[in-house]
């Protein structure tokens, strides 16, 4: 007979995990307020108490009210609403640019470093988008494409993967090397063995920590772009767009962008210093200067 597991089992891995040694007490903290603003904005549709986009033009930059915890702006609009709301696609967009650049930069990666005849092109292809500002390529591109979520999403991406690339070509130069590689190849094991069985392994450990990295590089790019009018629509709410449209305000109503620029900042801290608890834990040179 199968047995139900008890309420809570599936947290366990997690919480084992947070009680290991690497995860201090702020890396500890940094998680409890992720999944504090992971959940408030995945349940945001629920427990908003108004719809972030209808307007009250008698009731317009007012400060907290019955009904607006953190006020209205502009439009009327709440403020509580919004930020909650507005945080769902931010962190859609820093999760999607994130999984998208590191898939792509590990085949790219595992290419050039695994075969030397295109190592040469690839690397020479990622120097070029590397010697262009992130921020004016992606704003080129969005302008390119047309305000979306997808062509900001391409936007972020695309600087991205050149830094995946050269993570990945620099441990599989390392790993080809390796004994147990000479020997798969002399033993004519196929070639997509030997990539997907021997140096695969070897790159998720950083490639774990540089998600961590472009997922709060992403969110704050997005937001960056649609405060510069280059993101997603304005009428989308969004981190970015909310501080964007209150910067004209901002003498009169600072909470405008001040309770977005919270939840922003939060999200970024958080972010990377679970991603500096991950380093620690995967990184094998660090745990023997440990012991």
């Amino acid at each position: 007979m199968t047995q139900i597991p008890p309420p809570g089992s599936a947290m366990q891995p997690v919480l084992r995990v947070l009680r290991l040694p690497q995860f201090g007490l702020g890396a500890r903290l940094a998680a409890v307020v992720l999944a504090i603003i992971v959940v408030l904005t995945l349940l945001g549709q629920w427990i908003a108490p108004h719809d972030p986009l209808t307007m009250n033009p008698m009731a317009r930059l007012q400060g907290p009210i019955e009904g607006h915890p953190l006020g209205t702006d502009n439009f009327g609009r709440d403020i509580f609403s919004r930020v909650l709301i507005g945080g769902q696609l931010s962190l859609v967009i820093g999760l999607a640019t994130a999984v998208v650049s590191v898939l792509l930069g590990l085949v790219i990666g595992m290419v050039a470093g695994f075969f030397r005849a295109a190592d040469a092109v690839i690397m020479r292809m990622m120097d070029a988008l590397m010697a262009i500002p992130s921020i004016l390529l992606a704003i080129a591109l969005v302008a390119l494409n047309g305000p979306s979520v997808g062509s900001v999403i391409a936007a972020i991406t695309i600087p991205e993967i050149p830094r995946v690339v050269r993570l990945v070509r620099a441990v599989v130069l390392s790993a080809r090397e390796e004994p147990y590689v000479e020997a798969a190849i002399a033993l004519g094991t196929p070639m997509h063995r030997i990539l997907t069985r021997h140096l695969v392994p070897n790159t998720l450990a950083p490639l774990i920590v540089q998600g961590t990295y472009i997922l709060a590089s992403a969110i704050l790019t997005e937001a960056i772009l649609s405060f510069l009018g280059a993101g997603v629509s304005t009428e989308t709410p969004t981190w970015g767009n909310i501080m964007a449209e209150g910067r004209l305000f901002f003498r009169i109503k600072p909470e405008l962008i001040l309770y977005p620029g919270i939840a922003l900042s939060l999200c970024i801290l958080s972010i990377n210093l679970l991603g500096d608890a991950a380093r620690d834990m995967l990184d094998p040179r660090l745990k023997k200067r440990a012991g």
